[in-house]
C-alpha cells in the first residue's frame, strides 16, 4: 500500500527492518514528506518521495516494569501527602524504549521537580538539563521541554516533559530547584523561544541580542538568512551585560 505522494515504510516494511518506528502505535501529530519535512526545495538528502508518520508514544499501563513502578509509586504517594491529586500534575506516564518520563502540567512543573529532588525514596538531585521541542502539528503544545533527571543516590535516570502553545510560550524556571538549568533553559529560549517564568536573567546566550526568529523551531527557514554580524561592534568591557 503506498500514498498518493510516495511509498509509507511504515505501512510497507516490518517492525525490525525500520530503526525508531512506532509502526501504528502511538499518538500520530504530522505525517512528513521526505526526509527532514522540508516543503520549499530544502530538502536535499534524495528522499523527497518518503512518506512517514510522526507520531508520540502513547501513556504506558501499569506495571511499567523494573523500578520504574517504585518511582512512579513514590512520586504519586509523595504528591498525594501534600494535598494534590496525581492525575492533576501528571498528565501522562510513558514508558518508551526503555526509558521513563512523566509529562507534567506546566503549573506544577516546580512543585513535582522539588518532590522529586527532596523525597528521600526519589532523590533525583542532579538535572542535567533541559531541551526544547518544536512540533508545528501538535496543536495546543506546539512547544515541548524535556528535562533529564538523575538519581546519584539510587542511580537512577527519569525525564519530566511539559509542553506549552505556540501562542503561550511560557513554562515555569527550574532555576530554584536546579540552579545549573540557568544557561540550559537561556539557550532553550534562544532556539526555541520558551519563556521560562522566574529565571534571573533570561536572555540570548548563543545568537545576538537583536537576532529575529528562534533558529531550531520547524518552521524557521532552511538557510537564505542574510549574514547579521556585518559591522557588529563589540562593547567595551564596562558596558557589557553581566550577572550576579
Amino acid at each position: 500500500m503506498s500514498d498518493a505522494n510516495g511509498p509509507n515504510p511504515e505501512r510497507e516494511l516490518s517492525a525490525e527492518n525500520l530503526p525508531g518506528q512506532r509502526g501504528q502505535g502511538g499518538e500520530e501529530i504530522r505525517v512528513q514528506r521526505g526526509m527532514f519535512g522540508a516543503n520549499n526545495g530544502g530538502d536535499t538528502s534524495g528522499y523527497g518521495g518518503l512518506v512517514r508518520s510522526v507520531r508520540l508514544p502513547g501513556p504506558a499501563s501499569r506495571p511499567y516494569g523494573g523500578w520504574f513502578d517504585e518511582v512512579a509509586d513514590e512520586l504519586e504517594g509523595a504528591l498525594e501527602e501534600q494535598g494534590l491529586l496525581p492525575g492533576n500534575a501528571i498528565e501522562k506516564t510513558v514508558v518508551d524504549r526503555g526509558e521513563l518520563t512523566f509529562h507534567i502540567e506546566r503549573e506544577y512543573l516546580v512543585r513535582v521537580a522539588r518532590t522529586l529532588r527532596d523525597d528521600p525514596a526519589l532523590r533525583f538531585e542532579l538535572c542535567t538539563g533541559v531541551s526544547g521541542v518544536h512540533y508545528p502539528g501538535d496543536k495546543g503544545r506546539e512547544l515541548h521541554a524535556v528535562y533529564h533527571l538523575r538519581s546519584i543516590t539510587h542511580n537512577r535516570l527519569i525525564r519530566l516533559e511539559v509542553s506549552a502553545p505556540d501562542a503561550d510560550p511560557h513554562i515555569p524556571s527550574l532555576f530554584e530547584v536546579y540552579p545549573t538549568n540557568d544557561w540550559h533553559e537561556r539557550e532553550t529560549y534562544d532556539f526555541f523561544g520558551i519563556v521560562f517564568d522566574g529565571h534571573p536573567a533570561l536572555t540570548r546566550i548563543m545568537m545576538p541580542d537583536d537576532w529575529q526568529g528562534f533558529p531550531q523551531r520547524k518552521d524557521y527557514p532552511l538557510g537564505g538568512i542574510p549574514v547579521e554580524y556585518k559591522g557588529a561592534q563589540i562593547p567595551a568591557p564596562d558596558q557589557r551585560r553581566s550577572y550576579s
